[in-house]
């Protein structure tokens, strides 16, 4: 299992989300953050003065097993991307557990529905 997490502009979450839900990738955790980045000058957007460091951001936490790492990743990077410095980053490492509390399940098994509880879970 992998922890993905990425920190991406805020303005590019709804498109981000989507391409997850896509890929199939619907379970995830999210918060807004601040930080500081390399660049030190400011640009000219539509005649305003911005900086990059000051752009907000939204950080996406994923654990995800092996097999959907690469999907994730290029799901990320597609609806992410401006071409424009301050895109954001993304960083995988690997996750030793996961326990489920509700049923004490561990690993791979804990991450997600099991297909007879979908089907508690929408009725």
């Amino acid at each position: 299992m992998k922890k993905v997490e990425a920190i991406i502009r805020k303005s590019k979450f709804e498109d981000v989300k989507r391409a997850l839900h896509e890929a199939d990738i619907d379970f995830f955790t999210y918060w807004d953050v601040n930080g500081v980045g390399k660049e030190k000058e400011g640009h000219i957007f539509r005649g305003a003065v911005y900086e990059a460091n000051r752009i907000q951001r939204r950080m996406l936490s994923i654990v995800v097993r092996d097999h959907n790492l690469q999907r994730t990743i290029d799901a990320i990077t597609k609806s992410a991307w401006t071409g424009v410095i301050g895109d954001g980053k993304i960083f995988v490492s690997d996750v030793e557990d996961v326990i489920r509390i509700r049923t004490q399940e561990t690993g791979p098994d804990a991450l997600y529905l099991k297909e007879d509880e979908k089907s508690v879970v929408l009725s």
